[in-house]
């Protein structure tokens, strides 16, 4: 490792931008993006299930609460979700008197909220629409197998759904990854804040700015590759059969 140290030492020695330093601010910035998203995409996931179920459920009770949800969160800017939850937490009347002020205060909660809230309700109208195109014979099939309606979903109905939603459900990923990058207006030192910082320090902005633009990139290519290998796996029946 020390010498790896000195060799990246040895390499930056001309240049004054990109130091070990501000390779430590990119590195910081990449965790929290990582991190951020990640979590996001898999709270939004886990919550999504079940709206998605709900959305197509034939009680208004249930069905309406969850499309004004999901209308309200796709039918605004995300940016402008990020601002209302972020500063909107202060004016909640005696939150800062309780431990819940202790996890609100700090930036990553309220931006996880908003990031969160929003991939769920566009994921929910995903797996919602998958689970309305289900064949209506493969419905008919389980019912004739005698299952029950959980079992139906469970078995058949879920995993049909996802097979077809994961197309689209990777492109919600992929966006989630690019809008991450507001995440820096609440002061999060993520990828597009470190680039900032650096640009701020050194007045280079094409340097610092397309130094990230390759990283958000290099993810997005990664994030393609692994749909395109989850869909050649799980839609491998669908080939035709070679002669």
């Amino acid at each position: 490792m020390d010498a790896l140290m000195t060799w990246l030492e040895a390499q930056l020695a001309d240049n004054s931008i990109f130091t070990l330093q501000t390779f430590g601010y990119y590195g910081e910035g990449l965790t929290t993006t990582v991190q951020l998203v990640f979590l996001s995409l898999v709270i939004g996931l886990v919550a999504a299930v079940p709206l998605a179920i709900g959305r197509g459920s034939k009680r208004p009770w249930v069905k309406w609460p969850i499309f004004a949800y999901t209308y309200v969160f796709r039918g605004t800017p995300l940016l402008v979700q990020l601002y209302l939850i972020y500063y909107g937490v202060v004016f909640v009347e005696g939150i800062q008197e309780t431990w819940l002020w202790v996890i609100l205060e700090k930036p990553f909660v309220p931006a996880l909220i908003a990031f969160t809230l929003n991939t769920a309700a566009y994921t929910t109208e995903i797996f919602h629409g998958a689970i309305q195109a289900t064949p209506r014979g493969e419905i008919e099939a389980a019912r004739a197998y005698g299952m029950s309606r959980r079992l139906m979903l469970r078995r058949i109905v879920l995993p049909s759904a996802f097979r077809r939603a994961l197309p689209a459900y990777g492109n919600e990923v992929i966006f989630m990854l690019h809008a991450s990058a507001i995440a820096s207006v609440v002061t999060i030192m993520d990828l597009t804040g470190a680039a900032r910082f650096v640009y701020a320090r050194y007045y280079a902005p094409f340097e610092a700015f397309l130094f990230v633009a390759a990283i958000y990139l290099c993810l997005t290519f990664a994030i393609l590759y692994f749909f395109r290998w989850l869909e050649r796996r799980l839609l491998a029946h669908l080939k035709p059969a070679s002669g």
